[in-house]
């Protein structure tokens, strides 16, 4: 039984929609299909997306700060020469140098108070060999200072042997070059900068990047030390920023660059096309949900048509004994409305279950999840709302449809 203080169009539209039960099931089940695989695929492929963004940045700052790069200008210009003179036609650029950066610890400062900067941290790095015996390696050298730079770059689920130390003669080292050595923790290194000055340094830890590569010629030591080794006193090559939105790492590298001069690379130019990748799958996703939220809208503004179709001459009747036409329009755009936020109730549940069901049965081979997958309470929101306003939208061309019968006409049949 309807309660009486309902509106006299909730009374008719949840009439209509309990006459033709199962037109209202099937449409529900249908808005409830269709709303569940909205939930189920954002959620999957966020959780995907995060998942492979998460791996790529965790050995690298989101933003890098260098010194800029030399350039060559012509003093003369062809309409400045002198009349007669011949100018070369090549004009070679300098050798680009590493350099530390002009007044880092201004720039350094500066950094951090921007909106939108996470952590930054000076690091001083170069090529070098490391002797051991008859053995040499090719190594990156960098010093870092670990209280800033390891807000940066987490460290802490890296160390596969040692502890995270970093003392005065303290190295940290990638388990390739680890085994290459075949050296380990309490070992001492012999390490030779290209300027000639060397350093015995003692292994204190050995780390895993997830990159065969880097574990094969990534080494750290303090910040002092690689200065002493790489010859620039008091410099650095670079400083290492991590953003608050990693997705905004170019417009606030751009930010830095205006601001203080330096060169700043995002991690999103210097991974162009990994991160063209990253867009297509949001592409992808977006239009998936689009074609989804389509089909949903076809079917709730069909069986609408039809119930305008079916209900004329009732409808004819209410007109008749005084209704508006915006009361008839109400009543078919309640409808829609009812049968999209239903159908969305239900596949919000359907969604959840689902990705439960993902969490529980995709598992790695050693019984681990495939990937972490965060399920957000406003996604359930965001897909309620949208498939009720959806509905809304569907119902409009029906219910325009049903406004304009004529009475006598639509009573006549």
């Amino acid at each position: 039984m309807l309660t009486p203080w309902l509106p006299f169009e909730w009374i008719v539209a949840i009439r209509f929609l309990r006459e033709g039960r199962l037109q209202t099931l099937f449409i529900i089940a249908g808005v409830a299909i269709g709303v569940g695989v909205i939930v189920f695929m954002s959620a999957l492929l966020s959780g995907m997306q995060s998942n492979i963004v998460h791996r790529v940045l965790s050995a690298q700052s989101h933003i890098q700060l260098v010194q800029a790069q030399q350039v060559t200008r012509s003093l003369r210009s062809g309409a400045d020469a002198p009349a007669g003179q011949v100018q070369g036609a090549i004009i070679q650029p300098p050798l680009q140098q590493t350099k530390s950066i002009d007044q880092w610890q201004a720039v350094l400062a500066q950094v951090r108070s921007m909106a939108g900067v996470r952590a930054a941290s000076p690091v001083v790095s170069g090529p070098a060999l490391v002797l051991r015996g008859s053995a040499t390696k090719a190594v990156t050298v960098s010093g870092i200072e670990p209280e800033s730079y390891f807000r940066i770059i987490d460290f802490s689920d890296k160390i596969v042997r040692g502890s995270l130390r970093l003392g005065g003669s303290d190295v940290l080292i990638g388990t390739e070059l680890s085994s290459d050595l075949g050296v380990d923790v309490g070992d001492k290194m012999h390490i030779t900068a290209a300027n000639g000055a060397s350093s015995v340094l003692t292994i204190s830890g050995v780390f895993d990047l997830g990159n065969r590569g880097a574990n094969q010629r990534s080494t750290f030591t303090t910040l002092r030390v690689a200065q002493s080794l790489l010859d620039t006193p008091g410099g650095v090559t670079s400083i290492e920023v991590s953003v608050i939105e990693i997705y905004a790492a170019e417009t606030i590298a751009q930010q830095i660059a205006a601001a203080t001069g330096v060169q700043a690379d995002s991690w999103i130019k210097n991974s162009a096309q990994f991160f063209a990748a990253i867009s297509a799958q949001t592409t992808a996703n977006t239009a998936i949900r689009f074609f989804v939220g389509l089909s949903v809208a076809f079917g709730i503004a069909s069986v609408l048509v039809v119930s305008v179709v079916q209900r004329s001459r009732e409808i004819g009747i209410l007109r008749a004994m005084g209704i508006s036409r915006g009361q008839i329009m109400r009543l078919f755009l309640l409808q829609g409305g009812l049968l999209a936020f239903g159908g969305a109730l239900v596949g919000c549940g359907i969604g959840a279950v689902a990705l439960e069901l993902w969490q529980k049965l995709a598992r790695n081979a050693d019984g681990t999840p495939l990937f972490p997958l965060e399920v957000d309470t406003n996604l359930f929101v965001v897909a309620m709302l949208l498939a009720t306003l959806t509905g809304l939208l569907a119902a409009y061309a029906p219910a325009q449809r049903a406004a304009r019968l004529d009475p006598v006409v639509a009573i006549r049949g």
